[in-house]
């Protein structure tokens, strides 16, 4: 009987041999082997989440589950902050009753998986590319992905000064294009004229590069034809109907800019019903919408707010030509040195500027010592006035 109840208590699968000083049993070496995998796995999971890349600019939240047909009617939270800016790291974005399902969606969206990688930059995002007759055209991807969005570059997204740059006419001449893209530092935003040459690879060149872009639009000044912008320039003569025509070749001459600038065009930009039908073709697309600040009449803000594009305006033209027709160094300084002023009275800046060989070379110089004097440059998006961040 006793023998009976030493086999009924003793442990399934061991016998009666007592273990041998300083073995142990399997069952705890396994265990361990165990546990030690899982912290493992633990730990190589949280170093590749606090390594990965992370860009600085705080982008509008992109939705992370299957898209659906909505209008914009969304109310953000933010779930954490980002210790080094206080920016939002991630957020929640509760769907209206049109948007989802009947007790509603809370989705929460990573911002660093909105804007494009760094070495990816060069390389057009297809869910935004239309196809046309013309060529690819910008157009928001699904769940209302902007190119404004994907396209801009990172910034540090802190509140202290900052000042953007634009410097265009690029690819009208091969060799200037080139000077610039190599000797202005990534934060300078580079414009690309339509009639340029060679775009789509002087595109990615800048790119690669770093540098945000934009493309300009010819629109009608005071005095046209005599003086003309160039080909398929927007008039206030033509319908509406040829200006889009004339718009869409423009936009598809180019991939990867989140927005447009007006080239010339003081009176085309005053004139309320022929940039109406502008601002709505760029809202639906995605696009910011960049004033040269040189006409006091542009009724652009308004309109763009209205149609919900992101809206920057120039504070100053840091390199004008007067009757010489080339830029003078010491003005270019003295243009920039207004903005340094603009920057530290309001928080940001913009100065437009076109590529001459003395601009190029005055803005290079003064950017490598800016920001040892506290002042961040970023690019054009970083400072957009966005009416439709989602």
């Amino acid at each position: 009987m006793t023998s009976e109840k030493k086999d009924i208590d003793r442990p399934l699968g061991r016998d009666n041999r007592p273990e041998k000083p300083g073995k142990r049993s399997r069952v705890f070496t396994t265990g361990r082997i165990l546990l030690a995998f899982g912290a493992f796995a633990v730990l190589a999971v949280a170093t590749a989440v606090s390594v990965r890349d992370r860009p600085f600019r705080t982008p509008s939240p992109v939705a992370v589950t299957e898209p659906v047909e909505k209008t914009v009617a969304e109310v953000q939270e933010p779930v954490g902050q980002d210790g080094a800016s206080g920016a939002p790291s991630a957020s929640i974005t509760r769907l209206s009753e049109s948007q989802s399902s009947e007790n509603g969606v809370i989705v929460i969206r990573d911002p660093s998986a909105l804007g494009q990688h760094p070495r990816l930059a060069h390389l057009p995002d297809r869910g935004l590319i239309e196809e046309s007759e013309n060529g690819p055209l910008p157009v928001r991807g699904v769940g209302g992905r902007r190119p404004f969005d994907v396209y801009a570059r990172a910034w540090s997204g802190t509140r202290g000064a900052r000042i953007a740059v634009i410097i265009g006419g690029m690819g009208l001449s091969q060799t200037t294009t080139q000077h610039a893209i190599e000797a202005l530092r990534p934060e300078i935003t580079l414009a690309f004229a339509p009639a340029g040459n060679s775009l789509g690879r002087w595109m990615q060149t800048a790119r690669k590069a770093g540098h945000e872009v934009i493309l300009q639009v010819p629109m009608e000044p005071f005095g046209y034809p005599s003086e003309n912008p160039g080909r398929n320039t927007l008039t206030v003569a033509a319908s509406p109907a040829q200006n889009l025509t004339r718009l869409r070749w423009a936009l598809s001459r180019i991939t990867n800019y989140t927005g447009v600038m007006n080239y010339m065009g003081a009176r085309f930009t005053a004139e309320s019903d022929s940039m109406r039908s502008i601002m709505e073709e760029l809202g639906r697309r995605g696009l910011m919408y960049v004033d040269d600040g040189t006409s006091a009449r542009s009724v652009a803000q308004d309109l763009a707010l209205q149609e919900g594009v992101p809206f920057a305006a120039s504070d100053a033209l840091i390199d004008p030509t007067g009757n010489n027709r080339r830029p003078d160094r010491n003005r270019i300084r003295k243009k920039l040195d207004e903005l340094e002023r603009i920057a530290r009275a309001r928080g940001y800046a913009i100065g437009t500027g076109s590529a001459f060989d003395e601009t190029i070379e005055t803005v290079a110089e003064w950017a490598g010592e800016v920001t040892a004097r506290g002042i961040e440059l970023v690019p054009i998006s970083a400072v957009a006035a966005d009416p439709q961040p989602h």
